[in-house]
């Protein structure tokens, strides 16, 4: 696979997983992880592995999330870092609108740093951490 072909297959993912959101589909967003995967929520919860993933997403669908929209800076504008030819991390501003505009909060936006990895020619989430955006610390260090 080309670096062309990898930033395409990389791209295709953060669609699917975009996508699943979008639909509500728990098992779908799952699917995106790898079995082992590790998945911090902006909260700081720590979810382990695929199954875990999905199950807490689908609960999340099925409730508060339900009818929420992510939108995704990474699928304007993929820019992973190579680590080694199979492994990326990919930084990413996100948001999800909540079904009812009443209940949405202003600032929802979020960053999350994702590493990627190519399992059998097929790229993966491994592992996700999520925060909300702060504004840069202007005082001194």
């Amino acid at each position: 696979m080309t670096r062309q072909e990898d930033l395409k297959a990389i791209s295709a993912l953060f669609a699917r997983l975009n996508d699943a959101w979008n639909k509500g589909d728990g098992e779908a967003y799952g699917n995106c992880f790898t079995e082992d995967a590790d998945y911090v929520t902006f909260m700081g919860q720590h979810l382990k592995g695929r199954k875990q993933i999905a199950d807490v997403h689908q609960m999340l669908f099925n409730g508060p999330l339900k009818g929420s929209v992510l939108e995704s800076s990474v699928l304007s504008d993929l820019q992973p870092r190579f680590v080694t030819p199979d492994v990326a991390i990919v930084h990413a501003i996100g948001e999800v609108r909540l079904a009812e505009q009443a209940d949405d909060p202003n600032e929802r936006e979020s960053i999350n740093t994702n590493v990627v990895i190519k399992q059998n020619g097929e790229w993966k989430l491994t592992a996700f951490h999520n925060c909300r955006v702060q504004p840069m610390f202007q005082g001194k260090p």
